[in-house]
């Protein structure tokens, strides 16, 4: 008889461990989906600043016209992406790089740069572009710490008989970013 009693004991502290951990997946799959939704309001607060960062610089730079529709086109194309984190990530590349643009034409204008609302958008922009790299690291983080709950035994087991899977980092590819930088000490 107690031996039945052992067993019961044992089958039940297994059942609470999977029980356990399958709670622990759904908090952690949860707070994944949270800090996504944190990097998504911070980048939807970048679409909205563009148009008005666009429209402050046509008023100076009328000509530039070629870099102002990319810039237009790029975001766009970031407002509707879709596919997951990885399309998500090409779009805010390519609007990245075309705001570099943006903002390299600003440089050439001295007026447009000294102008109030220009400088105030560049902030605001700058200011954005911070919290939603801050966002990316803490979204990045919780999904490192899930991946690492999927990939570990024995968590894996709770994960493969439960449905959970790895997620996607939000890895923006810039390559200026990783090129050494060009000191020219010639000027």
């Amino acid at each position: 008889m107690t031996a039945l009693y052992v067993v019961l004991a044992v089958v039940a502290l297994l059942l609470l461990a999977v029980v356990v951990s399958y709670n622990r997946f759904v908090r952690q799959r949860n707070l994944v989906q949270e800090s996504w939704r944190q990097v998504d309001v911070e980048l939807r607060r970048r679409y909205d600043l563009i148009p008005n960062l666009v429209e402050t610089v046509k008023g100076y730079a009328a000509h530039e016209r070629t870099v102002l529709e990319s810039v237009v086109q790029a975001r766009t194309a970031a407002v509707d992406a879709s596919g997951g984190v990885a399309a998500q990530a090409r779009a805010e590349s390519q609007l990245a790089g075309s705001l570099r643009g943006l903002l390299a034409v600003a440089e050439n204008y001295p007026d447009l740069k000294a102008a109030g609302p220009f400088q105030q958008l560049q902030a605001q922009l700058a200011e954005t572009e911070d919290r939603i790299a801050a966002g990316r690291r803490f979204y990045n983080g919780n999904v490192r710490a899930l991946n690492t709950r999927v990939e570990a035994f024995p968590s894996s087991l709770i994960a493969s008989t439960f449905g959970f899977g790895k997620a996607e980092y939000f890895e923006v590819d810039e390559p200026e970013a990783r090129e050494p930088v060009k000191v020219d000490f010639a000027q």
